[in-house]
């Protein structure tokens, strides 16, 4: 028989992805933000969210101010830089002359792509709602770019060369182990 352990309530939803999103306002420096709260809320049309703390992040600021933001995709080789842009502060100097990373124009919104990020989701936010520690943008995709580099030989995203990660629990975890595909148990 299996044990079960009881714990509190806490967010130990695993793994959840690692983004870089970043956002814009005239007359100032773009910022970029990690997070770790973000996901799909809907296909038809794309809607995703991000989960900002309103109190002392710089970027929840541009973006509610905005009304727009680009979730960046980063790989496995920028955790470092990742990790930098979750720990310290937009406010007091430009994490993209700080890391090396390049912005780029973006075409449906004002705030920058990352070119070194492999994809990138151009987001206008429909909805914000306040949660307690976090509010929830919640934004329709405008349209997704993707390094050429990353992309197979029919034109799609190639996870390996992606090499997406999770934040789990505090550490950062690779996810580009495949298990199935879609509707693969109903083919046995």
């Amino acid at each position: 028989m299996i044990k079960k352990v009881t714990r509190g309530a806490s967010t130990v939803l695993f793994p959840v992805p690692t983004v870089l999103v970043t956002s814009w306002l005239e007359g100032g420096d773009p910022n970029i933000i990690t997070i770790a709260w973000t996901g799909i809320m809907n296909s038809e049309p794309p809607v995703v969210y991000i989960g900002v703390r309103p109190e002392g992040r710089h970027s929840y600021r541009l973006i509610r101010e905005s009304g727009e933001f680009v979730i960046n995709v980063p790989s496995s080789e920028q955790v470092r830089v990742v990790d930098y842009c979750g720990v310290v502060t937009g406010r007091d100097f430009n994490k993209f002359n700080k890391t090396g990373l390049t912005p780029v124009p973006a075409s449906q919104v004002r705030a920058p792509l990352i070119a070194e990020c492999p994809v990138n989701l151009e987001c206008r936010v429909r909805q914000e709602i306040p949660l307690g520690s976090h509010n929830v943008f919640i934004a329709d995709v405008l349209v997704v770019h993707y390094n050429e580099d990353v992309l197979d030989e029919k034109g799609r995203p190639d996870f390996n060369k992606i090499s997406p990660y999770g934040y789990c629990m505090g550490e950062y975890r690779l996810l580009t182990e495949k298990l199935g595909t879609y509707g693969f148990s109903k083919k046995e």
